[in-house]
């Protein structure tokens, strides 16, 4: 195919490097996770799942969708318009906005075993208030986690002690520059299902834990009874178990995903999965746990505008109107089977995980595995579609959507096995540099 034409969105980035260190505000949305100098980058219109780029490209989404963020879609009507309800009405005022009222109630009918909440603006800032609120609790220091949680100090530390200890939980090569050195060994990992890694943990630090923090699901499911064990011991011994239901959330019910697990935390934290694309998070909690918020100073301005309120109320409403959960779960089975089938139809090896809403696929062979990422996402660029190892479902896509990538998904897959075939590398293929896998200070 022809050679991806370059416009207005790579020159701006270009820009953008120059007076915004790293690029970008968000590490997921770097170009060079994706196509280094040719990803489109900017876009000036987004609708349904359908994004168009700063030269009025049109591309399908069958990414990230806002990297999770518009579980229902792009620029959803009636979302915004209960937005854009709430800008007319002033988004800020000397007083508070009566949704945030309405939003903890419906929360809370969500999940009757929580009777408080609170607000931020985002999934690290709501992290670390879940965090500092566990530790005003028990009057206790040391969290151990399981998984991503956020940017923010108290996560980062882990890294003090250990500078690998969040290669394998998200990403390698978090420096934990600027984190106070009187943080080390406050954040101690476990990796999921691994249970005696856990108890290990909890039995050498006995009464100095404050909380357990973990994401109840993300790439696989809870076996023999991890979660189980995990709400039984810290229960035994009076930690606080935190749930990050940031992604994970309004994604396989109306709620937390521990609901369709059958397991309560005493606090659990929501943002993106719940806004479609506006700036909130709660933190949901057993009563007593969240009174503790009461005897510690949290507090911000914009942790009371309006307008996300709004929206956020109107998405959960959405949500459970049209039962999203279960075109996620759907879509994301098709998704899954197809990257299955094309790959076994090309005798191309693969590797899929993620629950069914949020999956991603690895292609084995060869060469590394960013370099066979990248030129699976070069192609599919050329032919309109924002990819890349992964897919989140949304309420925007449709079965007809999902035959059409997976369509282009087998003929690059085909090109794949092709090129490997004639003893060429893949590599050599590619348009520009090997995409990024993990932190990198960039030039």
């Amino acid at each position: 195919m022809n050679k991806i034409e370059t416009g207005k969105g790579q020159e701006l980035y270009l820009e953008a490097k120059k007076v915004i260190p790293g690029g970008t505000q968000l590490l997921s949305k770097r170009p060079e996770m994706f196509l280094p100098d040719l990803w489109p980058a900017y876009y000036s219109k987004a609708k349904g799942c359908k994004i168009w780029d700063l030269d009025g490209r049109e591309y399908t989404d069958v990414s990230y969708m806002g990297i999770g963020a518009n579980v229902l879609g792009y620029a959803n009507e009636e979302v915004d318009g209960a937005a854009k309800k709430a800008i007319e009405n002033g988004g800020m005022s000397t007083l508070n906005a009566p949704e945030e009222v309405y939003l903890a109630q419906e929360l809370l009918r969500l999940h009757p075993w929580a009777e408080g909440v609170r607000y931020a603006k985002a999934g690290g800032d709501a992290m670390a208030l879940a965090s500092r609120i566990a530790r005003a609790y028990t009057r206790k220091d040391i969290i151990l986690f399981c998984g991503y949680h956020g940017w923010h100090d108290w996560y980062l530390s882990a890294n003090l002690s250990n500078k690998n200890a969040l290669n394998d939980q998200h990403i390698a090569g978090l420096e934990p520059l600027g984190v106070p050195s009187g943080l080390a060994g406050t954040n101690l990992p476990f990796h999921y299902n691994n249970i005696e890694e856990f108890y290990a943990l909890m039995e050498k630090h006995e009464g100095n834990i404050a909380a357990v923090v973990m994401e109840p699901i993300r790439n696989d499911y809870p076996a023999d009874g991890f979660l189980e064990k995990i709400r039984e011991e810290t229960r035994r011994t009076g930690v606080v178990l935190v749930f990050d239901e940031i992604t994970a959330g309004f994604r396989l019910c109306a709620g937390g995903s521990h609901k369709a697990l059958g397991i309560e935390p005493d606090i659990a934290v929501f943002a993106k999965g719940m806004t479609n694309g506006y700036p909130l998070s709660a933190i949901v909690g057993r009563k007593e746990v969240m009174e503790a918020s009461q005897g510690t100073f949290i507090s911000s301005t914009f942790y009371t505008e309006r307008v996300a309120f709004a929206a956020t109320l109107k998405s959960i409403e959405l949500y459970q109107k049209y039962r999203v959960w279960e075109k996620q779960n759907e879509y994301g089975e098709m998704v899954q089977e197809g990257w299955k089938e094309k790959a076994e139809k090309n005798g191309l090896k693969i590797e899929v995980g993620g629950i069914k809403p949020l999956g991603h696929f690895t292609i084995l062979g060869k060469e590394n595995g960013l370099v066979y990422k990248t030129f699976f996402v070069q192609e599919m660029l050329k032919r309109g579609y924002i990819s890349s190892n992964a897919f989140y479902t949304s309420y925007a896509h449709s079965p007809e959507v999902i035959e059409g990538y997976l369509e282009n998904v087998d003929a690059v897959f085909k090109m794949i096995v092709d090129i490997n075939a004639r003893g060429k590398d893949v590599e050599a293929y590619l348009e520009g540099p090997v995409c990024h896998s993990g932190f990198g200070r960039l030039n």
